[in-house]
C-alpha cells in the first residue's frame, strides 16, 4: 500500500486541562501518514483520484479551529475518526505534539494508528 504524508502541520486550538489553557489557543504540530492507493491517480494524472492533501490540511485546520478538548488523546482520536470517514482513508498514523507543554521537553504528545493496511 502506498502512503501519503503530511509533516509538521501546525494548527491552533483550545487544548489543555488547566483553567488558563481553556482561555487561550495553543499550537499543536501534526505529522500524519495515510494508506492510499496512488496508482489510479498516477495512471491518469487526475487529482480527483488522489488523496488531496490540501483538502485534508484544510479540514484539519477547520477541525482544530472549532475544537475545545482537555486531552491531546481526545483531539487525536476525534481527528483520526473524522479523516477516515470523510476521506475514506483505510489506515492512518497520527503523531500529535504539544510544544512547550513540559518546560524541559521540546514537546509532548501522542502517536496513534487506526484502521487496516
Amino acid at each position: 500500500m502506498d502512503r501519503v504524508f503530511i509533516e509538521g502541520l501546525e494548527v491552533d486550538t483550545v487544548i489543555g486541562a488547566y483553567d488558563w489553557e481553556r482561555k487561550i489557543r495553543q499550537c499543536l504540530r501534526l505529522d500524519l501518514s495515510f494508506a492510499w492507493d496512488n496508482r489510479p491517480a498516477a495512471a491518469t494524472d487526475d487529482l480527483s483520484k488522489a488523496l488531496d492533501y490540501a483538502q485534508v490540511c484544510a479540514r484539519i485546520q477547520a477541525f482544530a479551529a472549532d475544537a475545545e478538548f482537555i486531552l491531546v488523546e481526545t483531539f487525536a482520536e476525534r481527528l483520526a475518526e473524522l479523516l477516515m470517514v470523510e476521506f475514506q482513508i483505510p489506515w492512518l498514523r497520527l503523531k500529535l505534539t504539544k510544544p512547550g507543554a513540559v518546560p524541559a521537553a521540546i514537546g509532548v504528545g501522542v502517536e496513534i494508528e487506526r484502521g487496516c493496511l
